[in-house]
């Protein structure tokens, strides 16, 4: 057997792999029982699916370096944490969007403002939903212009606080208050239209 060459010798692994390999282990062992918990939470498998997705890159990005005896109980908090987001953030969709006159056929991944308005609906439907887009647009445009990029950002683009709050530059706790505040307006100005 030839003499060993120096590149090719036998490393131990560093502890970023073994540590990398040991969370790589433990994502594995919890996500079945993550994406049920999930699924079960928001009863939709593909918002299970993104909320285990994104509770598992949020532990490896900020606490991969946590003792491992730390991750489960720091895992399932980020998971609820997330499914309570999604309830919140779908919940609140589901309010504000409500008055819309939408079919129940309707695709649910879909955008509803950009299907709405199909060639194949009845004209007074087309009609009657052309008012009410009519209608929520100048309600947008009454409001102040945080208030207005906060609402369209959470939700029509689906953006959740920090996402909002770095895309405006601004911090979480002022895109709360600009969101509680424009929800708050449209519905005193749109509650009649049901």
């Amino acid at each position: 057997m030839p003499a060993a060459r120096r590149g090719d010798v036998d490393r131990p692994d560093s502890n970023a792999q073994i540590a990398q390999r040991a969370l790589g282990q433990f994502l594995a062992s919890v996500e079945l029982k993550a994406f049920r918990i999930a699924q079960a939470a928001l009863r939709h498998e593909e918002d299970a699916l993104d909320a285990v997705q994104d509770a598992m890159l949020q532990l490896a990005r900020a606490y991969a370096d946590r003792p491992p005896e730390e991750w489960k109980p720091l895992f399932y908090r980020i998971l609820e944490n997330r499914i309570r987001d999604l309830q919140r953030r779908r919940s609140v969709r589901e309010r504000v969007m409500s008055w819309l006159p939408f079919t129940a056929e309707a695709d649910e991944a879909s955008d509803p403002l950009a299907t709405a308005v199909s060639p194949e609906m009845p004209l007074p439907r087309r009609i009657e939903l052309d008012e009410t887009l009519a209608a929520l647009q100048r309600a947008l445009g009454g409001l102040p212009r945080r208030q207005q990029q906060v609402f369209l950002l959470r939700t029509l683009e689906g953006l959740d606080v920090a996402q909002t709050a770095r895309a405006m530059g601004c911090s979480q706790g002022s895109v709360k208050t600009h969101y509680f505040r424009a929800l708050r307006a449209l519905r005193a100005q749109l509650g009649d239209l049901k």
